[in-house]
């Protein structure tokens, strides 16, 4: 009698502690943020997977029931699925993988494109985590993204406008005073246009008085002309990407320019707005 009450008393409380193990695995982390829609940034550690430069490493995340899922539209359609863990874990049997769906992304300069998006789970904000893709050539890739910086809302180019104007308040700061006569290196950033084309960063820059004349080097070599405050440029070189010498009367606001490309099947004018960071003068 003694031996099946000790048999039912453990049995008892086994059961008790399956129950709740089982409670606990059901409820979810604390994310540390309210339910809710937020705008934030994703971060990958490779180039080739990455947010759509139309949205800037932004996505879309979801806060619900302490669960938190972001949704990020990438720069093409060559990820096929996604997959929350290790590539290894993905090719097993019975893997869950994220489908993509086919969002719409708009560029500053009016272009549309389709590309793909996936509903990413995000385990836990500012911290990394494992996400496995398939390109389209059948094979599997291990990398790690970070979920950061969360600003409430669910209009990423509203977000965008936002910071931009930040960054031209906080640029507009700086004290170009001091920089002395002569020819210089500047950090630069160029915004607009497709979010493909580049210029050469640190680039030249010639002080001569109040004036600065800035060397740029564009990533393309069908750049036919600029428009400066509306003073038309040609290039300096005829071999290579186009390079143009532009006036620039102050380090202290951003640049506004047109330029235009041969690239398409027509001429194409687009604007573009270059910001000096003066601060990294050399």
């Amino acid at each position: 009698m003694k031996k099946t009450i000790k048999v039912l008393a453990g049995l008892t409380l086994a059961l008790a502690v399956l129950i709740l193990a089982g409670c606990g695995a059901d409820k979810a982390a604390d994310p540390g943020i309210a339910d809710g829609t937020y705008v934030a940034t994703f971060t990958t550690d490779n180039s080739m997977f990455h947010v759509s430069e139309a949205n800037e490493d932004r996505g879309i995340l979801t806060v619900k029931d302490g669960k938190m899922t972001i949704h990020v539209s990438l720069q093409s359609k060559k990820i096929v699925n996604l997959y929350p863990g290790l590539a290894e874990d993905a090719q097993k049997d019975g893997a869950e993988l994220l489908e993509p769906t086919t969002d719409k992304v708009v560029y500053s300069d009016g272009y549309e494109d389709e590309v793909y998006g996936f509903d990413i789970p995000v385990p836990a904000l500012d911290e990394e985590f494992d996400v496995a893709l398939l390109g389209t050539k059948g094979k599997w890739y291990d990398h790690k993204v970070v979920v950061s910086d969360p600003v409430e809302g669910d209009d990423i180019q509203a977000v965008l406008s936002g910071s931009a104007g930040d960054s031209a308040s906080d640029g507009a700061s700086a004290s170009t005073t001091d920089i002395a006569d002569g020819e210089h290196t500047v950090e630069v950033t160029l915004e607009g246009g497709s979010g493909k084309a580049s210029v050469e960063s640190p680039m030249v820059i010639r002080k001569s008085g109040d004036a600065y004349t800035a060397v740029i080097t564009w990533s393309s070599p069908y750049y036919d002309y600029m428009i400066v405050d509306g003073q038309k440029y040609e290039p300096v070189n005829t071999e290579g990407n186009s390079v143009f010498e532009i006036p620039v009367s102050s380090l202290d606001a951003p640049l506004d320019v047109i330029a235009d490309t041969t690239a398409m099947s027509e001429p194409h004018e687009i604007e573009y707005t270059i910001t000096f960071d003066a601060s990294t003068i050399k």
